[in-house]
């Protein structure tokens, strides 16, 4: 699903008619379904926007020290793809 969903974002996330919740169906599997986590995995839905997207660019950089596989999914995003997700999340009701 990644590979499509970067295919399908070859120009990135910011371009026009893209569907952004194609790259979030990737955050389902830990964080739930529209990022509402069921379990022990913090929920991401409804976080201000700024919190999020540092979070996101700090998993990317290497430099969050609390992650067990963000780091290694952050990289495979582009910045403006993590830009796109921390949006998304942000303007989910929590």
């Amino acid at each position: 699903m990644l590979a499509l969903a970067a295919s399908l974002l070859a120009g990135g996330a910011a371009a026009e008619g893209v569907d952004v919740s194609l790259l979030a169906g990737t955050c389902a599997n830990c964080h739930g379904t529209d990022g509402r986590s069921p379990g022990a995995i913090p929920s991401i839905a409804g976080k201000p926007f700024a919190v999020l997207n540092a979070q996101l660019a700090a998993y990317k950089a290497g430099e969050a020290r609390d992650t067990t596989v963000m780091t290694r999914l952050a990289l495979g995003f582009t910045d403006a793809e993590l830009e796109a997700l921390a949006r998304h999340f942000s303007e989910i009701e929590p």
